[in-house]
């Protein structure tokens, strides 16, 4: 290590990598360069629109920039977090060290990707480098195309063109963690920032370790729809964060789980729908569902958020949202389907709810599955997808353990009657996108 200076050769920014091993960007830094200073900007651009001060998502990433800050530490090196807007932060940055190159990690969501062109210009105006690499995802952005070579909007097809392109090279190690000698030796480490000077509290709600272990993922085919069996990965957060790689991830999935490489995939399937068609995150993929004459009945979306229904596997997977910060997959889907189609409220409401309240939010993966539920996506048969979800819970939850544990007062007088007829809804929701079928 050498002593940091003004003149030193790379920045390394963390983002969404939260990890020293298998780093791509990281590594791309290091082994390019003879000095380089890491940096973790929290970005009061995100922040300030955060309304729940004690947003458990914040609590984590404070606990791994804090983590990775002392490691780097005890390695006679430091992070340096700021707290600000990224273009202030890099002019502060650029104007004290006479920096050469900026390297990071991709992100592929609007918002950051226009803060990155933004970084990249302020870059390119003081002669800088600005250096970005894939590491979110195996496959990103053109990579996975059809034979015409236009993006996929249908998964299966996709999923088929995704496994025969993928090579041992795709899930290669980036061995980052033998190059943090190349980190800038830092006599007098900072202090890491508190969460009150974020304005933020700390949590109760904690986000879970990920479970991958072998046996868990040989049964997760047969497990993974029981709402009351601990049997999903709870991988989610730390993919979103990226304090696990996706390399990783994906070859224990290869090795162990079919059904669960086919979710990874899933995900990488909608990260590159929101890569090509940035307008779904405002708008249906497909715009004339918009007209439709959704309801806007804040009544009813209330006592959907609240788990007051009187529809039992719905209020059991809300009020476990509520409380923990995590919704079983199966569930997901049922609470999402009922909204739309039951309750004929339109998707972009719910989709935002599940957005301040998940632990593992990810804007393509819950744009993308709010819009499969709702019919509204990139989907072959959308409408008419009407899950039932009395006879979802006779399926996935018979002997009501799952419910029992959300909705204790299930059975009793204190629990409401059903705010909707099933039936009657089922046949509403057919009607309204059917006359779009027709027009």
């Amino acid at each position: 290590m050498k002593p940091l200076s003004h003149s030193i050769d790379s920045i390394f920014w963390f983002r969404r990598d939260f990890r020293v091993e298998d780093n791509h960007g990281l590594f791309q830094a290091l082994i390019n360069s003879q000095q380089v200073l890491s940096i973790f900007i929290f970005d009061t651009d995100i922040l300030s629109k955060l309304q729940d001060k004690d947003d458990a998502r914040v609590t984590f990433i404070h606990e791994q920039v804090s983590r990775l800050k002392t490691f780097l530490q005890k390695r006679g090196s430091d992070l340096f977090v700021f707290y600000g807007n990224p273009g202030q932060v890099f002019q502060k940055l650029i104007s004290t060290y006479k920096i050469k190159k900026i390297y990071c990690n991709e992100d592929y969501e609007p918002l950051a990707i226009a803060r990155d062109q933004k970084i990249a210009k302020l870059a390119r105006s003081h002669n800088i480098q600005f250096l970005s690499f894939k590491d979110h995802v195996i496959f990103a952005k053109d990579e996975i195309l059809t034979d015409s070579e236009k993006p996929y909007t249908v998964f299966t097809p996709y999923k088929k063109k995704w496994l025969k392109s993928l090579k041992k090279e795709n899930l290669a190690h980036y061995s980052s963690e033998k190059y943090l000698s190349k980190l800038v030796l830092i006599t007098k480490p900072k202090p890491m920032i508190k969460l009150s000077q974020l304005g933020f509290h700390q949590s109760k709600i904690a986000v879970s370790k990920p479970n991958l272990t072998p046996s868990l993922l040989q049964k997760y085919a047969d497990l993974r729809d029981s709402p009351s069996a601990d049997a999903t990965s709870h991988i989610g957060p730390h993919l979103r964060f990226g304090t696990i790689s996706i390399r990783s991830a994906m070859k224990l999935a290869l090795k162990h789980s079919p059904t669960w490489t086919s979710e990874l995939i899933w995900r990488e399937f909608f990260i590159q729908v929101l890569w090509h068609h940035p307008h779904v995150v405002k708008n249906s993929f497909r715009a004339k569902f918009d007209s439709l004459n959704w309801s806007v009945s804040k009544k009813d979306f209330q006592k959907w958020c609240e788990g007051k229904t009187g529809i039992p596997i719905v209020d059991a997977g809300m009020r476990e949202l509520n409380t923990t910060g995590y919704m079983h997959n199966r569930v997901r889907m049922i609470t999402a389907n009922f909204l739309t189609k039951h309750l004929f409220i339109h998707w972009s409401w719910g989709e935002k709810y599940f957005a301040q309240k998940l632990l593992d939010y990810e804007l393509a993966s819950n744009n993308g599955n709010w819009q499969w539920s709702a019919g509204t996506g990139c989907d072959a048969a959308p409408y008419f997808r009407i899950f039932n979800p009395e006879t979802q819970q006779q399926k996935f939850d018979p002997d009501f353990e799952y419910i029992q544990k959300w909705v204790p007062e299930y059975g009793t007088e204190k629990y409401p009657e059903p705010m909707v007829d099933l039936n009657f809804a089922r046949r509403r929701a057919l009607i309204e996108f059917g006359k779009l079928k027709k027009a």
